[in-house]
């Protein structure tokens, strides 16, 4: 991690992460389809989950499926926490030499000028 700030009052503060990301293929229809920590906090909420998931696969079975690229990116914050999150790539494969490969993030704080 590094921080870096402009010259001026009110210029930006940007701090870059340095992480891995993993590029996969993924069915448009699919992207939809999530799951999150309150869907296993009881059967119930399992049991909604996997409703919800069965009816994306069968609408999913009238659209015609479309793959798109993902990379999925991990890195460690400043209070060492691991952040996960996805970043849509295209279509095609990206020009990058295997499925696994380094991340760079940069977080950029400003302050929004009202006009």
């Amino acid at each position: 991690m590094s921080r870096e700030t402009e010259g001026e009052e009110s210029a930006p503060i940007r701090i870059v992460f340095e992480g891995t990301a993993r590029i996969g293929e993924v069915m448009s229809t699919f992207k939809s389809i999530t799951l999150k920590p309150e869907d296993f906090a009881s059967p119930i909420a399992l049991q909604m989950a996997l409703t919800r998931i069965y009816d994306t696969l069968m609408r999913s079975i009238t659209e015609i499926p479309k793959k798109t690229f993902i990379a999925e990116i991990k890195f460690t914050d400043s209070v060492g926490n691991t952040v996960v999150f996805a970043a849509e790539l295209g279509t095609s494969p990206p020009p990058l030499p295997g499925a696994k490969v380094k991340a760079r993030i940069t977080v950029e704080l400003f302050e929004e000028k009202s006009e």
